[in-house]
């Protein structure tokens, strides 16, 4: 009997653990993701944040020279979900656990293997993906801590870290010209049916002065497809810019043509009417 009830009890106590497991309850320090695309990148921040609540926090909740989580509850973490430069360091896509050494004049910033992690109480250096330094800056007093991306190109972004007065920024570097241009070969080497495909790769190709021969290749595979307003005007430009003034005078007539014959945007039909009245004057046609 006493056996009996010894088991129910272990019982009922793994019962209410379990339950206790389940409990929901609401974090004094608040999850919150933030997400930037760089180009073709998605850059991932997942943090809580906590408040400055009248506090003391740079050198006293936040203990100078001394690893932290860089938020509240679970480290935080950054992901990429293709390979980037962080501080002009190679850094394989995935996720990593972001913790910084603050100090009064420089920041340590630590990327670790180690993702999924309760704070930085079981943090490893020795799984450390990459470290460098950065320079505090003051700034507005800034209640809840927060991540944010101040300043974002096609290729790069800044990631900022501003909490209470501080802030603390790095920079993300992506490819994003090489991976456009791997994916333009992928989509045109399953041979596209429609012609905005190639045009598309000409244009970003165009606009980027990448792969020019290329370039023309596929404004011309685009115009195989179907004749357009949008690619004979392209391809007016591109022989422009290559210095063919004579087959872009032509190409971008057959082009004005066709916008008036389609009633295609009349400012944009204009606007190539004006180019081609320029280069007709340089070249000297009539």
């Amino acid at each position: 009997m006493k056996r009996f009830l010894s088991i129910i009890t272990v019982m009922l106590v793994l019962s209410s653990f379990a339950l206790a497991q389940d409990l929901q309850l609401p974090r004094v320090s608040q999850k919150a993701t933030v997400m930037q695309r760089i180009g073709l990148t998605d850059v991932t921040i997942t943090y809580s944040r906590p408040g400055v609540k009248g506090r003391t926090i740079w050198g006293d909740l936040v203990p100078y020279d001394k690893v932290w989580r860089t938020g509240a509850n679970e480290a935080t973490t950054i992901e990429f979900s293709t390979d980037v430069k962080v501080n002009g360091q190679a850094i394989p896509a995935g996720a990593y656990s972001l913790h910084t050494i603050p100090g009064k004049d420089e920041w340590t910033i630590i990327l670790n293997k180690t993702a999924k992690q309760w704070g930085s109480y079981n943090y490893d250096e020795s799984k450390d993906q990459l470290r460098f330094k950065a320079k505090p800056e003051q700034g507005p007093n800034e209640e809840w801590l927060a991540f944010s991306f101040p300043d974002v190109k096609q290729d790069s972004g800044t990631v900022q870290i501003a909490w209470e007065k501080m802030r603390v920024k790095f920079q993300i570097d992506t490819d994003t010209n090489a991976q456009a241009l791997a994916n333009i070969q992928k989509a045109l080497a399953a041979g596209p049916k429609d012609w905005e495909v190639p045009y598309d790769a000409a244009q970003f190709a165009f606009t980027n002065n990448l792969a020019k021969e290329d370039a023309m290749k596929w404004v011309d595979q685009s115009i195989s497809l179907k004749t357009t307003y949008w690619n004979l005007r392209l391809k007016a430009d591109m022989l422009a810019q290559s210095g063919n003034k004579a087959e872009a005078i032509a190409t971008a007539e057959k082009a004005v043509k066709l916008g008036k014959d389609n009633k295609d945007d009349a400012g944009e039909v204009a606007k190539t009417e004006k180019k081609l009245a320029e280069w007709k004057g340089a070249s000297g046609s009539k």
